[in-house]
């Protein structure tokens, strides 16, 4: 198709940054995604269609492609980060949540303007998809910044929970989903890089102090009721907002630390309490015990 008129930069761009400037206000008001107006990013598309369909030096598909990017770099380093910057702890929590599902309503409503740069210009010049682009602008600029704070809140959080508290494991989800989108496919952000090495290893501390002195105050059959509580929880805990993946590994460290480091230990326990009275439980306790020694841990 060959225009009769020329598309001139200033002018159409200017039509565009108007539309993108409405889907911010749209955003921070709140206002749901299904309620920014089709029609406008119809608009919006056919503009941006037209601008890259022209002969050089009037084909702009290059421009706008920068563009996209920078309407990501510019909005998430003047409102977004400085916003996250400033919380701390669960408040940090549920803005770095927002501001991931902020961004992924963003991404689709630009994604589906520039939808004509992904069809041919990106795919010709073999660059990043515009969602991939987007996504890593987020993680170059927001996630690179804030995950480690990101990180330790969520693991105070699940330590909260190990000591009886209440907390919120919906917001803990969405937090730790969010570790695992960020790798577009891969699990190396959640697994390797940023999260389950430093909770396996928070997860390692928190037992090996508590096991060091329940084995000096509990008798072997209090002692083997707290281990099977702990592994119960450690497992509702993946079920409730960690990912599966994470099952058998945390699962493995808290039998280390409250099992198979004191295997003596408890072994010289249960024949010195086998003259004490039972308690209540003594059932679970031993089906326990020979579970575990059925698996070559005591």
């Amino acid at each position: 198709m060959e225009l009769t008129t020329i598309v001139e930069w200033d002018q159409q761009w200017n039509s565009i940054q108007e539309g993108i400037m409405n889907l911010k206000r749209r955003i921070a008001e709140g206002i749901p995604e299904n309620q920014v107006s089709a029609a406008v990013n119809v608009d919006i598309y056919t503009t941006i269609y037209s601008m890259c369909i022209q002969k050089p030096p009037h084909n702009y598909a290059q421009q706008l492609y920068d563009k996209y990017q920078k309407t990501f770099e510019e909005h998430i380093t003047s409102t977004v980060l400085p916003f996250l910057k400033a919380k701390h702890d669960e408040f940090l929590l549920r803005d770095f949540v927002k501001s991931w599902e902020d961004h992924k309503v963003m991404l689709r409503w630009m994604s589906r303007a520039f939808a004509y740069l992904d069809r041919f210009f990106i795919r010709q010049r073999r660059l990043p998809c515009l969602k991939e682009a987007a996504i890593i602008c987020y993680c170059n600029l927001v996630y690179r910044e804030v995950n480690a704070n990101v990180r330790e809140a969520a693991i105070r959080l699940i330590d909260e929970e190990r000591k009886g508290g209440e907390i919120d494991s919906a917001l803990l989800k969405n937090v730790i989903d969010i570790f695992v989108e960020i790798g577009v496919g891969q699990m190396d952000a959640y697994e390797e890089d940023d999260f389950e090495g430093y909770m396996l290893n928070n997860t390692r501390d928190y037992y090996s102090r508590r096991a060091s002195r329940w084995m000096l105050e509990d008798s072997y059959t209090s002692y083997m009721l707290k281990a099977e509580a702990c592994l119960r929880r450690e497992r509702d805990i993946v079920s409730h907002y960690l990912h599966p993946r994470s099952e058998q590994k945390l699962v493995a460290i808290v039998e280390h630390e409250l099992l198979v480091f004191y295997k003596t230990q408890l072994t010289e326990k249960k024949h010195s309490d086998s003259g004490s009275s039972a308690f209540p439980g003594d059932d679970n306790v031993e089906y326990l015990s020979r579970k575990l020694a059925a698996n070559g841990i005591l």
